[in-house]
């Protein structure tokens, strides 16, 4: 078994290089791919390579059988790049977290924008912006 901090230099490793392979493959099948991460097994003997892409579904799909089909020349490659007793056998999991990312933040904007919207809406209608002449104890107490 190898440490918990030769597995993370070896995750790393094979990221970057399968990264590195990814983008330099000439298969018109696979799109823009990124890989996002890599989880080894602490035996070394296993790697899951989590993968992003860009587009709509249907290039995703192309994208990921694309790469199912390269796995042994992508796997030969890491053996050769990354030198280990045995070279790992892997598997491309699709990794929808840039997306909900994306999406998560197109959320947080339309909230912002409508919180500007309602601001300037308030303004408009006549509400009373200081807070001293209020009646609510809100204030008291506070230098200004």
């Amino acid at each position: 078994m190898a440490t918990q901090q030769r597995v993370e230099k070896i995750r790393e490793a094979i990221k970057q290089e399968a990264s590195d392979i990814i983008r330099n493959m000439k298969d018109p099948r696979i799109g823009f791919v990124t890989v996002t991460d890599a989880e080894v097994s602490r035996d070394l003997r296993h790697v899951k390579i989590y993968v992003s892409v860009l587009g709509d579904e249907e290039s995703k799909r192309s994208s990921l059988e694309g790469l199912e089909r390269a796995t042994g020349y992508i796997r030969t490659e890491i053996g050769q790049r990354v030198r280990l007793r045995y070279t790992p056998e892997i598997v491309f999991r699709w990794d929808g977290s840039l997306e909900r990312g994306a999406r998560i933040d197109q959320i947080l904007q339309e909230l912002k924008a409508e919180e500007k919207g309602s601001d300037t809406d308030a303004k408009d209608d006549g509400e009373d912006e200081n807070p001293s002449s209020s009646s609510s104890s809100e204030g008291a107490g506070e230098d200004i």
